[in-house]
């Protein structure tokens, strides 16, 4: 029998860019106190029996929870790295991707690709059932190529166009076809025997879900948008969540990888969308976020360089000054009407900041 793991909160490092995962750490409080049944395979950081390392690779989590009443808790904004889907067998849920919000009664579907922020309850969770898998395939940008695990049965044409419908539409909701519905139920009992059953069972019904799903999708007549894998459209969600991360440190060359692009083509889109080179908008992104911290928050002027990813006070300082035209401790003064002080930045004889380290 394989061992339950515990979940933690964690960021991760792929393609050398950061998302905050969902943990499940709300989920996995209300199954050890009895308010949820919760049967899941897992690796890394979700909760469930641990999948070993060389079954199914790719599945982050296969399984589902069955709340026979309303809760007290909800999934909060997240993305997955991977593709999630979700099924709804009973009751229903509010769930959120990015702008819109849906409530998802028995029967519908819901397909999140890495790169869709999106929640689960508002804020809890209803009386429901709900399977779901989760399945890597090496992207967190919609403009990077798609590679599904080699065990998934699917004839290449057949991959090819699930990718090209789940790429070119990212439509959140849909209801289930019957067949699907089956599909995801099947693969999802395996999960309460813990090890009882073999990876052949899952193979067959996680390629078996992914078919039914090519079938829905290609039934449903979609209108397909190529826009949505441009290149430049990755930049400019790189770009807007650039600011959640700007502690990080960030060069051309890792901000280009991350995009998976050179430094020339990233630079280029870079340009096209904000008139400024990616250093110069990640300096302005950060001075920008330094002055809200400044006006919002009673940090130290120290830790709002530190959190905003400048290495030094000092340095800081000089490109704030450079910047509004008074350093952080003026600034921050003039906006509350009180004298210029911070000791956090160590000062020269006129007063001044020090000079960057």
């Amino acid at each position: 029998m394989n061992s339950i793991q515990e979940p933690t909160t964690v960021s991760f490092w792929d393609l050398d860019d950061i998302y905050v995962a969902d943990s499940c750490e709300p989920l996995k409080a209300a199954a050890a106190a009895g308010e949820v049944q919760l049967e899941a395979l897992a690796r890394g950081h979700y909760p469930g029996y641990l999948l070993p390392d060389d079954t199914v690779d790719g599945v982050r989590t296969l399984g589902f929870w069955d709340a026979a009443k309303d809760q007290d808790w909800g999934l909060e904004w997240h993305r997955n790295e991977g593709i999630e889907l979700t099924y709804v067998a009973k009751g229903n849920i509010d769930f959120s991707v990015d702008d819109q919000i849906w409530q998802l009664n028995a029967g519908h579907l819901t397909v999140t690709r890495p790169w869709q922020r999106h929640r689960v309850g508002a804020p809890n969770v209803r009386a429901s059932n709900l399977h779901w898998l989760i399945i890597d395939v090496g992207v967190r940008r919609p403009n990077q190529a798609w590679h599904w695990p080699e065990w998934v049965a699917l004839a290449p044409q057949d991959l090819a166009r699930l990718t090209t419908l789940l790429q070119q539409n990212e439509q959140a909701a849909w209801i289930a076809s019957p067949a699907l519905r089956d599909s995801f139920v099947a693969a999802t009992a395996q999960v309460s025997e813990h090890g009882g059953w073999l990876e052949s069972d899952l193979r067959i019904r996680i390629s078996s879900l992914l078919l039914e799903l090519l079938r829905m999708l290609e039934s449903a007549d979609i209108d397909l948008d190529v826009s949505l894998t441009a290149p430049q459209r990755g930049v400019r969600l790189f770009l807007e969540e650039l600011e959640e991360h700007l502690d990080q440190r960030w060069t051309l060359q890792r901000m280009a990888v991350s995009c998976s692009m050179g430094r020339t083509q990233f630079t280029k889109h870079c340009q096209e969308l904000t008139n400024l080179s990616p250093i110069e908008f990640l300096t302005h992104a950060r001075l920008q976020h330094a002055k809200r911290l400044l006006e919002t928050s009673a940090c130290s002027i120290t830790d709002i360089a530190a959190q905003c990813g400048f290495e030094t006070p000092q340095y800081f300082a000089t490109r704030f000054r450079k910047f509004i035209g008074i350093s952080p401790a003026a600034y921050r003064a003039a906006r509350a009407g009180t004298p210029d002080s911070d000791p956090s930045i160590p000062r020269d004889g006129d007063g001044q900041p020090g000079a960057r380290a």
